[in-house]
């Protein structure tokens, strides 16, 4: 029998395989298209996320997690064009992406010549977007929905980050593992647009990027967003 967060993703993976291949795509259906910033990759991304929420929401009968694999977000492309202009970053190594999303990061360290990619996300409808993404990429994607951040992410030699200082919570649980994944050897790099809980004084800037977004609830179509590391 499954485990239970497989099963859950196994049945997510299903409803999105629907959503694509749904007739008379609309604002709330998935769309494969290239991704802002990163045309490499071509994502499923919703028209508007918030209306595909909705309307799963109301066909489930019940809450869903907010769909943040659902559009692509700034860090996250900041980060892929980072490892897709400097791919001796990825080329060969055991590559972990954290919070994954869509599965944008993973997606491009893979095509940057990773050995292998994990891309992590406890969201198992982000887990299935993640197996979709990889398929209309032709790359090798292990996804997994456990939970990691109480580790040491000392499997990976490099892991990558972006947007993951949206809230107080969740920055007080990733700083100390990507510190400790960085203390046990891997490199470690994170894409942020200047989120309100980044831990500025604990990281070093590596690059900056003027990056388009379609982020839902961001008023300019332009945000300078920078790639860090631990100091």
């Amino acid at each position: 029998m499954l485990a239970p967060m497989r099963r859950a993703a196994a049945d997510a993976l299903t409803e999105l395989e629907r959503e694509i291949d749904a007739p008379g795509a609309g604002l709330d259906r998935l769309r494969l298209v290239p991704t802002p910033f990163v045309p490499e990759v071509r994502l499923h991304l919703a028209e508007d996320a918030i209306v595909w929420w909705a309307r799963m929401e109301a066909a489930a009968g019940h809450a869903l997690p907010a769909p943040y694999w659902a559009s692509a977000w700034a860090g996250g492309q900041a980060l892929a064009r980072h490892l897709l202009d400097h791919p001796e970053l990825a080329a060969g190594r055991r590559v972990l992406d954290l919070a994954a999303g869509s599965g944008l990061v993973a997606i491009a360290a893979a095509l940057a010549g990773a050995a292998t990619v994990t891309a992590n996300d406890i969201d198992p409808y982000a887990v299935a977007a993640v197996t979709l993404n990889a398929r209309a990429n032709r790359v090798t994607v292990d996804a997994t929905a456990d939970d990691l951040l109480d580790g040491t992410g000392a499997d990976a030699d490099l892991v990558v980050a972006g947007d993951v200082f949206y809230d107080r919570a969740m920055a007080d649980r990733v700083l100390p593992f990507l510190e400790r994944a960085a203390a046990a050897g891997a490199d470690v790099l994170v894409g942020d647009p200047g989120r309100e809980h980044l831990p500025a004084n604990r990281l070093a800037v590596l690059a900056d990027y003027p990056v388009p977004t379609t982020e839902p609830a961001v008023d300019s179509s332009l945000r300078r967003v920078q790639v860090l590391r631990p100091v």
